[in-house]
């Protein structure tokens, strides 16, 4: 059991690509958590797909044994965070089961949006925040700079900051120095009746349920029967352990310690994030604030390619969302692709990591509707709903308002850019809010519509400043909108998967373009196929897949025209009856294709 006094609880939070994991990395080695054979880079993403692309997906903990300077030994809990946007509730959890931040800051590139959007987090959390100059070994390094940076734009004292270098080593020993100094120690009370924070939950293969704890008061041990409060299930604890890193069973986690616990957790309802866990015998008087509910933005479809694949997808979806509390679900059907779910997530990569996960981790083909934002709307009844898929908004005239989602949205540019970064803003509707300076960088805050944003305008961003910029993002307010619903008809039926809704100005765009997609993608049939995109009964925009044709003048060696005309004419009429009575099935690979075409 550690005394109180020497625990410290802490985050690592910095933009993407600044160095958090490779700085976890080189505490783990200083501290001796795994020897030189068992290290290898980024050793707490433990997904292939964090790996692939280089990010942090999952905040992930370890317990660290530090011997300081005093000679105490001390305890020091890290969690490192993602620093995507599409992640920022795991990094809203993690701080809330710490005490202080450590705050890294690339010395070449400096403050970046998502430093900004961090930072405030670690603030309202009230945490002890240190700051870190990583990648002071590079020769375009600008420690002065980026120290003047933190404390213009952020507001924090930079005189102190630690230059460190995560590669070579440099600045560690200091790191975990100022990390026993200047961070405070946890508060808690062993004697009083037990209350812990549930911070995550994951689903093992063969452990069933596993939970995160953070301990605020009494003991956690193994044997004890605990109670969830919100759900008010009651569990045996099996198994009390701390990730150093690997998991290593422990008596007993006290106050202020982080952990793990195995309690035969059998169904994801009786695990939810934010949830006080305490003892069955003795409860404690109230629960803890828990995490604010997240609210997903962007919504899209996910439908198996096999329908016989349709539970297999269910059982995924529960195991991942169990992985992963921000992401939420609910069935659906379609009359194109069958049935499936929709899919709340907070963000265009969240979207397409659960995606790849489902495929990777479940061997699931799938097909994934466009993405779509939740929409408000007002009826002439008087009544209002969220609107989540384009197939089921109502008739127009039932409609006396649509509100759309508008995010505020700061973007931070090299100066050089800053004419291009504007004219994308303004292209995309938004409306500028602020722009400052901080050295040769600017930082423009716009409100944008969050529709134009969810498609391609990060992509579109990154090319026109050479990957410089940065962008974060926050919901702001709904605010009424000129908005349509673009369906596109196959031979005159509707394909609810390809709907979408649009602003008035960009709808014709955006059927064509479609449309001209399809046409490649759908096969020819024997009869003519007309493919349109219409808003309500209006075609605005069509193209025409040209008839299969056979060759039924083929057996006339000679004779009279008036034979083969009359092959001709009987062969127009098959046509026309076969274009009445004939369907197109569409296959599934068009649908993905034209929703990537949408995206554009």
């Amino acid at each position: 059991m550690t005394d109180i006094d020497q625990i410290r609880n802490f985050s690592i939070i910095a933009h993407i690509d600044h160095g958090k994991s490779t700085i976890a990395d080189r505490l783990i080695q200083a501290c001796g958590g795994l020897s030189d054979r068992e290290m290898k880079d980024q050793v707490l993403d433990n997904m292939d797909i964090e790996r692939e692309r280089g990010i942090t997906i999952k905040a992930q903990t370890v317990r660290l044994n530090y011997q300081a300077k005093d000679g105490k030994d001390y305890v020091l809990n890290l969690m490192d965070t993602p620093g995507h946007v599409d992640f920022g509730y795991e990094v809203s959890r993690s701080l809330s089961a710490c005490e202080g931040s450590l705050l890294v800051v690339d010395a070449s590139q400096g403050v970046e949006a998502q430093t900004l959007a961090n930072v405030y987090q670690a603030i309202e959390a009230d945490h002890e925040i240190v700051p870190v100059l990583n990648k002071i070994d590079l020769p375009a390094a600008e420690p002065d700079r980026v120290k003047a940076q933190i404390e213009e734009v952020i507001g924090l004292p930079a005189d102190d900051a630690i230059a460190a270098s995560a590669k070579t080593g440099e600045g560690i020993n200091e790191i975990l120095e100022a990390l026993v100094t200047s961070l405070p120690a946890p508060k808690g009370d062993r004697t009083a009746p037990l209350k812990a924070l549930l911070v995550d939950s994951w689903y093992d293969a063969y452990l069933g349920v596993m939970t995160l704890v953070r301990v605020h008061d009494g003991v956690l041990k193994k044997g004890m029967k605990i109670r969830m409060m919100a759900s008010g299930a009651t569990h045996v604890v099996e198994r009390v352990g701390t990730f150093l890193p690997k998991p290593t069973s422990v008596d007993e986690l006290g106050p202020g310690e982080i952990g793990f616990i195995n309690a035969g957790v059998k169904t994801v309802s009786d695990a939810k994030v934010g949830d006080t866990i305490t003892e069955e015998r003795r409860l404690c008087d109230e629960a803890l604030p828990g995490f604010a509910p997240s609210v997903p933005v962007v919504f899209c479809g996910l439908f198996p390619v096999d329908t016989n694949d349709f539970t297999g997808l269910r059982e995924a979806l529960e195991k991942l969302s169990l992985n992963d509390a921000s992401f939420s679900f609910e069935a659906e059907t379609s009359a194109a692709l069958g049935f499936g779910f929709r899919c709340g997530f907070l963000g265009l990569l969240h979207m397409e990591v659960i995606r790849d996960r489902l495929t990777r981790e479940f061997n699931l083909d799938l097909i994934s509707t466009a993405p779509s934002v939740v929409y408000q709307m007002h009826l002439t009844d008087g009544k209002r709903f969220d609107l989540h898929n384009p197939a089921d908004m109502p008739e127009v005239t039932r409609i006396s308002e649509i509100e759309e989602p508008w995010i505020k949205a700061t973007i931070m540019t090299p100066d050089e850019f800053l004419g291009p970064v504007l004219t994308l803003c303004t292209e995309r509707r938004g409306e500028q809010i602020d722009l400052t300076y901080a050295g040769n960088r600017a930082m423009a805050v716009y409100r944008l519509p969050l529709n134009e944003v969810v498609f391609d305008f990060y992509d579109r961003l990154k090319s026109i400043t050479k990957g410089y910029a940065s962008f974060d993002y926050a919901i702001d307010c709904y605010r009424p909108g000129e908005l349509v619903k673009v369906s596109i008809l196959v031979n005159g039926d509707p394909v609810d998967a390809l709907s979408m809704i649009v602003h008035r100005d960009q709808a014709e765009g955006k059927g064509r373009a479609i449309c001209i997609r399809l046409k490649d993608l759908v096969p020819r049939q024997m009869f003519k196929v007309a493919l349109q995109a219409a808003i309500g009964g209006k075609v605005i925009a069509r193209e025409t897949i040209a008839a299969l044709r056979k060759d039924v003048t083929a057996k006339c060696y000679g004779g009279d025209i008036t034979r083969k005309k009359k092959l001709l004419e009987k062969q127009k009429e098959g046509k026309k009856k076969m274009r009445q009575f004939g369907k197109v099935d569409i296959p599934q690979t068009a649908f993905f294709e034209a929703l990537k075409m949408g995206d554009n």
